[in-house]
């Protein structure tokens, strides 16, 4: 996945408003008016929302006449859980190495606590 789509899709899923309309979409293509009703803010700041939605792709405008419909489109959700769970494994691969290699210092650390201790005695 390319990083500005990356970004782009992120940024659209950081605001709840975008989420809640992402949520409204998932049900099926909607009029813009009628993905707006719900919310207590003004058709136009709806709009700039679907404009980052549409920017990142996860939402597409069709026009019939004078009416916008809007359609969810999933596949930038799936690029950005491909690219997590990329980096999840190699973060989980990476602290289990650490783990690994602490609980061996501990080991080593606690068989020496458990040598008896030699006296360096100095000579007569």
């Amino acid at each position: 996945m390319a990083a500005a789509s990356l970004d782009h899709t992120l940024i659209a899923l950081a605001d709840p408003t975008r989420r809640a309309i992402l949520q409204r979409l998932s049900a099926g293509e909607t009029r813009v008016t009628d993905v707006a009703r719900p919310f207590a803010i003004s058709l136009n700041s709806v709009s700039k929302h679907i404009r980052i939605l549409e920017r990142a792709g996860l939402v597409r405008r069709r026009r019939a006449g004078r009416e916008h419909y809007l359609s969810f489109t999933p596949a930038p959700l799936d690029d950005a859980a491909a690219w997590i769970e990329t980096h999840r494994s190699l973060w989980t691969a990476r602290l289990q190495a650490l783990d690994a290699m602490l609980q061996s210092e501990d080991a080593a650390a606690a068989r020496m606590r458990q040598l008896p201790s030699v006296r360096k005695e100095s000579p007569r």
